[in-house]
């Protein structure tokens, strides 16, 4: 059977990350989430006072580029890859709500954009790899055998991310999520460089009405057409 690219793009907390999971351990394929080394940058830059809700320091940032290391490393107790910065586990930091108010802000700069979309092209060079974020069927992979756009209503998408928060112990306001969840839709589709949009031959999937496994089952069927 032929190993193929699967890019998936679409809003946040329209559960990317999930599907592309199952796909992957499903295909036996490598899985890259990329929002999660764009989450390790903004955590950088946090760390480093060089963003907050009020600045960013965007010169200085770019000028650090070079000195920050991203690495997934599989853990298998977990099932999939974390995160590492320089060296260290940064998987639970980097999924904070503090996190997702930055990740915005510095994936709008192009320098930034650059240096991980020139790695995500690397990773994938072999085919055999699912990748979600926001511009992999667009910019990343735009030749990829397989590409999807996935959508549901803010309110849904805000009531997952506020669940699985508070799942984690983290003291949010369902507000507080839905804030978010809406800005970030509003900086992704409209920054300069690499705005969220649908591919034009990418398949649309709202999962608004749709369970994990109902989703799953459809795509499956997507990617043996496509092997």
């Amino acid at each position: 059977m032929k190993k193929i690219t699967i890019a998936i793009d679409g809003f946040s907390s329209t559960g990317k990350s999930t599907l592309a999971k199952q796909l992957a351990a499903a295909l036996g394929y490598v899985y890259v989430d990329t929002g999660a080394m764009y989450r390790a940058v903004a955590y950088f830059a946090m760390q480093h006072n060089l963003v907050s809700e009020t600045h960013l320091d965007k010169a200085s940032l770019i000028a650090q580029l070079p000195t920050i290391n991203l690495r997934f490393q599989f853990n298998p107790t977990l099932g999939f890859a974390e995160m590492y910065l320089n060296n260290e586990n940064i998987e639970m930091q980097i999924r904070t709500i503090e996190v997702s108010r930055m990740v915005s802000k510095v994936a709008e700069i192009s320098e930034v954009r650059a240096k991980l979309v020139e790695q995500q092209q690397e990773m994938g060079k072999d085919k055999g790899i699912v990748m979600d974020g926001r511009d992999i069927c667009t910019v990343v992979f735009p030749d990829a055998e397989l590409k999807l756009f996935m959508t549901a209503s803010s309110k849904t998408r805000a009531q997952r991310r506020f669940d699985e928060l508070v799942e984690k112990g983290q003291h949010v306001t369902f507000e507080e999520v839905l804030q978010n969840v809406e800005e970030r839709d509003y900086i992704d589709t409209h920054r300069d460089d690499s705005p969220l949009v649908k591919a034009d031959d990418a398949i649309e999937i709202d999962n608004s009405s749709l369970s994990k496994k109902e989703q799953f089952e459809i795509v499956l069927q997507l990617v043996k057409g496509k092997v």
